[in-house]
């Protein structure tokens, strides 16, 4: 059984939120292991410089980075990223299993999103969409997706 580790600066603040993310996790139980782990947002005023930034990012970064260990596959969400489709995920998931990642993090950066050190770190970068959404929710929408991947995998009906 895989774990999906779902590694987020910042933490959920809305009780509907963590129902939902809640949900999808018992959902995924019989599939899959989900661990969400939340991590310390840096504190940041309105106007920063480009390189106060990245210094933020970086910081954000070490932490995201600490629970990273060798054999494991570690995907960033970014913009930057490749797209996949649903049933594009539920292919790579799959594959990633057949190979042996038994592990597969999940990143996902602050307000100010992922640094260098994390991308640079990173097996993949994936573009969960071109929309922008607020950071927690964009946890509940990939665990969503987590679960439609294994809904795929095991032919279950929810993806239709």
């Amino acid at each position: 059984m895989q774990t999906l580790r779902i590694i987020a600066v910042g933490k959920i603040k809305d009780a509907w939120l963590r129902q939902g993310l809640a949900e999808y996790q018992k959902r995924l139980t019989p599939m899959a292991k989900l661990q969400i782990i939340e991590l310390e947002e840096e504190k940041a005023p309105e106007t920063l410089s480009a390189k106060e930034e990245d210094r933020l990012r970086e910081k954000e970064g070490e932490r995201i980075l600490r629970w990273i260990s060798a054999g494991e596959y570690s995907i960033a969400l970014s913009l930057q990223g490749k797209p996949y489709s649903s049933p594009q995920l539920a292919g790579l998931l799959q594959q990633l299993g057949v190979k042996g990642f038994s592990t597969i993090n999940f990143m996902i950066g602050g307000s100010l999103g992922l640094g260098k050190n994390v991308l640079q770190a990173a097996d993949l970068e994936w573009c969960l969409s071109e929309l922008t959404f607020p950071h927690q929710l964009c946890r509940l929408i990939l665990t969503e997706q987590l679960y439609r991947a294994f809904a795929i995998q095991h032919n279950l009906p929810y993806h239709k």
